[in-house]
């Protein structure tokens, strides 16, 4: 029994130094880690997710894809009934040509207004010549008549004919101007008639981009998800109809505290551990860092300057790119929880 005593009495001893033994070599080994690095559990993955918006209303006519299928950029997706769009675009050329006859109207009456013009301008210039031989004869004859050489009757009528001849080319003057007037009104019609076709030919490109968005492509290559429509159901414009997760866009964000800021800096060195895949683990980068908390960016971020002041340590994302092989890329899903260890000692 003292035997027993004894042995017991030296073995508690040996267990304790062997425990503190084990605890001082866990201790300084995580002291030597944690001098060289920085972890965070509070981190997942993300990436950029593209939402898929109507530009029209309309009933949905097919639907190409289904949930969580991989697709391409460009591949349509959604067709809308086209219909009421078709039936908009065949108004607008409508309007378009008719618009467009109204120009070879107007053009017409240019070229007669024009040959009216020019009829109008060569009695004008008639008259003209007419009045300067009048105006010489009455002249001549009233010279004649002083010296007898003619009679009053014969200075009476070339009186009288230049009196004819101005009142002619008065006339011929005041159908020239008006002619002219009537050419400009004509070509101030056709320019608002080609304001007209203008204003129809943006109508018809409008009413064919209308026509354009019935038929829904997809924005990026990626995997889609959150389907929330059906066949024959009718979307508003502005509708978000499903999301596709961006093909080779995946990142990590990780959460890191306010205190452990420090010594974080871009181009350090990651180490990424996902929990749905623990036995793999990921190389990255720091990329980049937020402009600001994560609670001011909430959606009612806290305000310190009223109420009681409670002090909460803040965290800041940060933006990792990870490199791994594609085949484990693919396997990765925004939201994932990951655990995020910084080598803080690269140079």
């Amino acid at each position: 029994m003292k035997e027993n005593s004894k042995k017991s009495i030296k073995i508690v001893p040996i267990i304790l130094a062997v425990v503190i033994l084990i605890g001082a070599v866990v201790g300084i080994r995580e002291y030597l880690y944690l001098q060289n690095h920085i972890d965070t559990d509070d981190a997942q993955v993300d990436g950029d997710i593209s939402p898929v918006v109507s530009r029209v209303g309309g009933y949905v006519d097919t639907i190409l894809f289904e949930d969580n299928q991989h697709v391409v950029k460009g591949q349509v997706l959604v067709k809308l009934d086209q219909h009421d769009y078709q039936i908009k675009l065949e108004q607008a050329i409508a309007a378009q040509r008719g618009a467009s006859a109204g120009i070879d109207v107007s053009k017409s009456q240019i070229n007669t207004t024009s040959a009216s013009s020019a009829t109008a301008k060569s009695n004008a210039v008639s008259a003209k010549v007419r009045l300067w031989r009048a105006n010489q004869d009455y002249t001549r004859y009233a010279n004649l008549v002083k010296e007898g050489a003619v009679t009053q009757q014969q200075f009476d009528s070339a009186k009288a004919e230049k009196e004819a001849a101005e009142a002619a080319y008065q006339a011929a003057q005041a159908q020239y101007r008006a002619a002219e007037g009537q050419v400009g009104t004509t070509r101030s019609q056709l320019q608002v008639t080609n304001t007209g076709v203008d204003q129809r030919q943006a109508d018809v490109d409008f009413a064919k981009l209308q026509l354009s968005y019935t038929t829904i492509k997809a924005p990026a290559s990626g995997i889609i998800s959150k389907k929330s429509i059906q066949t024959g159901q009718l979307i508003q414009a502005g509708q978000t109809l499903f999301s596709v997760v961006n093909d080779n866009s995946i990142y990590i964000t990780a959460n890191f505290k306010e205190t452990q800021m420090e010594d974080l800096k871009s181009g350090s060195n990651v180490e990424v551990e996902v929990d749905a895949y623990p036995d793999h683990i990921i190389k990255g980068q720091v990329y980049n860092f937020s402009p600001a908390t994560g609670a001011k960016f909430s959606l009612l971020p806290p305000d310190n300057a009223t109420g009681n002041f409670v002090k909460v340590v803040q965290r800041i994302p940060v933006k990792i790119k990870i490199k791994t092989e594609e085949a484990f890329m693919k396997r990765l899903r925004p939201g994932m929880s990951v655990k995020v260890s910084v080598h803080t000692d690269d140079k």
